[in-house]
């Protein structure tokens, strides 16, 4: 593999909604650039880069995954992403890698929900982008259509460079808007090309968008605008410099159209990558903190000190660890020694890979703009910065999103709890939007992640690659129980059978505190009518029923109990005695003081096009939720509100329902409210109906 210095090298994401045909597009890039041999497909499962046992099975992109092509002496690092809404994070980590952006938009769809999520990455990014209009050769297909819905996105400013010939079945090439050269494709899927003249019957149209073309493009300066008002036009050069100049800051996004399915219009997508898209040289120096926290920052060239950024880690459970990184300054050989900032750790590498699919090419050495892997590190994981130890620097790592959606897991077999944890640690190393955790009051472990695919296809791959099988269901809703009201009652435990008896005698008053306030215990004794050693033993009595539960076998809070009478005996009283006739009265107390369930309410946020408001917000009436607030955000509605967790377990499925795929939502535990009746006396009832049968 030839070595390639900085400004040879183009670093593109390629992004779309799922089922826009990027993973198709990459393929066909592959195949004409003569990286691969054959033209792979997802539908028939020959997919170079969709190869994953899950990808296969359910037709679309899970993994971010990376390769490479070489054109026209450049090499172009390209990241497959996933396209659907459970694996979209991989997307956003993927991207933050990137330097710009291929977005892939169906001529016969047009925009949907996730081009307007992928776009909305870039511009955080501030990465530029060329919109690649796909499936032209589809019934329905329709590029000015798709073209007015790539206006309405928020900054997109599209600047149509081609335009097609021919629709639907009929499509056999484009036309290059500025320089009027036809690219015919006589051959369907072979990639071969003619260069010709613009087709007559299209002169018109040609000319039409090359004259607002070129004013566009002299609207990105104030000598270009003066010149074209005067001469009415500009000269190639100045279009040419214009262009890149307008990509460069985002002033517009070219669009370029054709079918990746028919490998018709890659070879002219692959020349204006190359034109138009940055190199790692014309991005801005990349900033980061030295040891003592100050900001610093690295030129993204091979002469500054070696940098790079974990952006993805693999778990093989034969293989071992592969840790994906770019290369954002200076220059790392295979077989030395690199310095992890984050962990404050040395570590010696092996041998330098380039990621190629599913394949692994080793070279020598890697410069600053690439991207490479190594194997086997011990401490590095997704998110360290990797560095030159006399010249530190570390990058902030990604901020993920907070899980979506959660579900109860456990081994199906008895006995191999420690090989699903080993497995789960793995997974999160691997994938960092899943989140294990254990429930202290449910003691259920719990997996969190994006949708139900995504913890599905996790699940999938635990069995799959660690042989660790599990059970997936509901997760307990960790509902607690308090008071309304307050009492006093006392607790006597008094116990005779020969010899030393039992004796412990605590009279107890019991009241409600705030919600949150949780448990306080309080000692009232005066005269020593109980010995100060025996209060201690009372609390632990208390405490011990607390966390059991009285009323349907959940934690108690926010109570204050309150010892303040009692008597003892010389011989007979101890430590377990007041311990017991302290659980004694407070379970009898508890149920005189008008207990009731109180339920965690979370703060939800949901993300949606502003034609599902009235949707959606009945949804969440009907769920109990209370809608605390709207606001517009770009082209989507973000509603605020506090819902009942038990009413959003399943919540994802109904949104996208709802919505036609097009809502977000996130949540976050927000407070704990006392439960409508009578759906209290039913969670008490299955209680008690759980604790008979287990009986």
């Amino acid at each position: 593999m030839k070595e390639y210095e900085a400004e040879n090298i183009r670093n593109i994401g390629i992004v779309s909604h799922s089922g826009d045909g990027k993973t198709s597009l990459c393929e066909a890039i592959l195949f004409d650039t003569k990286s691969v041999k054959r033209l792979g497909r997802v539908d028939d499962k020959t997919s170079h880069l969709d190869y994953d046992v899950d990808e296969m099975a359910r037709g679309i992109t899970i993994n971010a995954t990376p390769t490479f092509c070489e054109w026209n002496k450049h090499k172009i690092n390209f990241i497959d992403t996933p396209g659907d809404v459970n694996f979209i994070s991989d997307t956003k980590a993927a991207l933050r890698m990137m330097d710009a952006a291929v977005l892939v938009v169906s001529a016969a769809d047009g925009v949907k929900v996730q081009t307007d999520t992928v776009w909305g990455f870039l511009r955080e990014f501030q990465q530029p982008c060329i919109v690649f209009v796909n499936k032209i050769d589809r019934e329905r297909a329709d590029l000015l259509r798709t073209l007015e819905g790539l206006k309405e996105m928020d900054e997109m400013k599209p600047l149509l460079l081609q335009i097609p010939i021919g629709a639907e079945h009929e499509f056999k090439g484009v036309v290059d808007i500025l320089t009027r050269k036809a690219f015919l494709y006589p051959k369907e899927e072979t990639g071969e090309f003619q260069v010709t003249e613009c087709p007559a019957e299209l002169n018109d149209q040609v000319e039409e968008y090359r004259s607002k073309l070129i004013e566009s493009i002299a609207e990105t300066s104030d000598t270009l605008i003066e010149k074209y008002i005067e001469e009415g036009t500009l000269a190639d050069a100045e279009i040419e410099s214009g262009l890149k100049e307008g990509v460069k800051k985002r002033a517009f996004t070219p669009v370029l159209c054709g079918s990746a399915l028919k490998n018709i219009g890659m070879q002219p997508l692959l020349d204006k990558i190359i034109e138009l898209l940055p190199s790692p040289v014309d991005m801005s120096p990349l900033k980061g903190k030295d040891p003592h926290g100050a900001e610093i920052s690295r030129e993204r060239r091979t002469s500054d000190p070696f940098s790079a950024y974990v952006f993805k880690t693999v778990a093989d459970p034969y293989a071992g660890k592969l840790t994906l990184f770019r290369v954002f300054s200076g220059s790392l050989s295979s077989d030395s020694q690199i310095y992890n900032s984050t962990q404050d750790v040395k570590e010696k590498i092996g041998q330098l890979f380039l990621i190629d699919g599913k394949n692994n090419v080793p070279v020598p050495k890697v410069n600053a703009g690439d991207i490479s892997a190594l194997a086997k590190l011990k401490t590095t994981t997704t998110g360290d910065t990797l560095c030159d130890e006399n010249n530190p620097i570390k990058y902030p790592p990604m901020a993920y999103p907070n899980p979506v959606i959660s579900y109860a897991i456990e081994p199906k077999t008895k006995g191999d709890d420690e090989k699903v944890s080993t497995a789960l640690s793995r997974i999160c190393e691997e994938d960092p939007t899943i989140k294990i955790s254990r429930d202290t009051q449910t003691k259920e472990f719990i997996i969190s992640g994006m949708g139900q695919i995504h913890i599905e296809v996790t699940v999938d791959r635990i069995k799959r690659k660690f042989g660790a099988d599990v059970l997936m269901k509901t997760p307990k809703v960790p509902y607690k129980e308090t008071i309304k009201g307050k009492t006093k009652v006392q607790g006597k435990y008094k116990r005779q059978s020969g010899g030393r008896g039992q004796y412990g005698d605590a009279w107890l008053e019991i009241e409600p505190l705030p919600r949150g306030a949780g448990f306080e215990f309080v000692d009232r004794i005066v005269g020593g009518v109980v010995p100060r050693q025996y209060i201690p033993a009372v609390e632990k009595g208390v405490a011990g029923a607390m966390e059991e539960g009285i009323l349907a076998g959940y934690p108690i809070t926010d109570v204050r109990v309150s010892i303040y009478d009692g008597s003892y005996h010389s011989v007979d009283s101890s430590e377990m005695a007041f311990k017991i006739a302290g659980s004694m009265g407070f379970k009898k107390g508890f149920m005189e003081c008008n207990p009731v369930l109180l339920e965690p309410i979370m703060n939800v946020t949901v993300v949606i096009p502003e034609e599902y408001m009235g949707d959606v917000i009945g949804d969440l009436n009907s769920k109990r939720g209370r809608v605390m607030g709207m606001d517009t955000q770009g082209r989507t509605q973000v509603i605020k509100a506090q819902v009942p967790m038990a009413e959003m377990l399943k919540y994802m499925p109904d949104l996208k329902s709802l919505t036609g795929g097009r809502g977000t939502y996130s949540m976050e535990f927000s407070h704990y409210d006392e439960l409508p009746a009578h759906l209290a006396e039913r969670i008490i009832a299955e209680s008690k109906k759980e604790k008979e049968e287990e009986q």
